[in-house]
């Protein structure tokens, strides 16, 4: 009975990457109209200092921090989503979650991810924002993330492998599941949105997903609040993250 009252409702946290001054800000605009309407408070995953070659060819809009402080004051959550956004390192599939590919984080020593991590909250603190979530680009990671990540006293990721929140090395993760929108039939979940590549279609998707699970979908703060760290609930994310992180090894 406790196992059904606290996970049979799915739970949706709508989770933003790559939100830095060069971006689809048509798209922005009008995901932002939309979550007003719905009264829905996402959370942003905010590049400090994006050089991002990619991300800088889109256009920019100069009054970027105010615009994130707006979006704070309205109870939107910001997250760290990196520093700049460059891969300088290939996880091979070694990264923690055995997502692989390029890594911003991965590979570094502590003190370097550490300095990254407290420059990066340096730009957030001068323009009076306030941080106390990260996810890294890529999903990749490894222990010394987590170590520089608590050692700037940040403990609160969303990332990783799961039907729950759960607690692991001191930092409380919310997972991310999917690459696209996909609700599960029970648990709590975030997305992954990266708006700078769609199409008018894309937003119409997405549009159709926020009305048809807008009483579903939760802030930030609220998911974290339901971490688990009972025996079922441990089981329940073992399970699925050796299932999920072998198929990710093997393909």
């Amino acid at each position: 009975m406790i196992l059904k009252k606290n996970i049979s409702n799915p739970s949706i946290l709508i989770r933003f990457d790559d939100i830095a001054p060069n971006m689809n800000w048509d798209m922005m605009d009008k995901c932002q109209e939309l979550l007003d309407e719905f009264k829905i408070k996402p959370v942003l995953g905010v590049i400090p200092k994006n050089e991002d070659k990619e991300l800088l060819k889109y256009p920019l809009r100069s009054n970027f921090w105010k615009i994130v402080k707006n979006w704070e004051n309205r109870g939107w959550s910001i997250a760290m989503h990196g520093y700049n956004h460059v891969y300088d390192m290939e996880t091979k599939k070694r990264d923690y979650f055995n997502y692989g590919g390029g890594s911003e984080f991965f590979g570094h020593s502590v003190e370097i991810q550490k300095n990254k991590l407290k420059e990066g909250l340096k730009i957030f603190k001068e323009n009076k924002i306030n941080i106390n979530m990260f996810f890294a680009p890529n999903h990749t990671y490894d222990l010394n993330t987590f170590n520089a990540l608590k050692s700037v006293g940040i403990f609160r990721v969303i990332d990783g492998y799961g039907m729950l929140p759960y607690t692991s090395h001191e930092i409380k993760f919310v997972p991310q599941l999917f690459y696209k929108l996909y609700t599960l039939p029970m648990g709590i979940q975030s997305t992954q949105i990266h708006l700078n590549y769609w199409s008018e279609e894309d937003f119409e998707v997405f549009s159709n997903f926020v009305k048809k699970n807008h009483k579903n979908i939760i802030s930030a703060d609220k998911a974290f609040d339901k971490s688990y760290d009972g025996f079922i609930y441990n089981s329940i994310n073992f399970f699925l993250k050796n299932l999920l992180k072998f198929k990710r090894l093997i393909f």
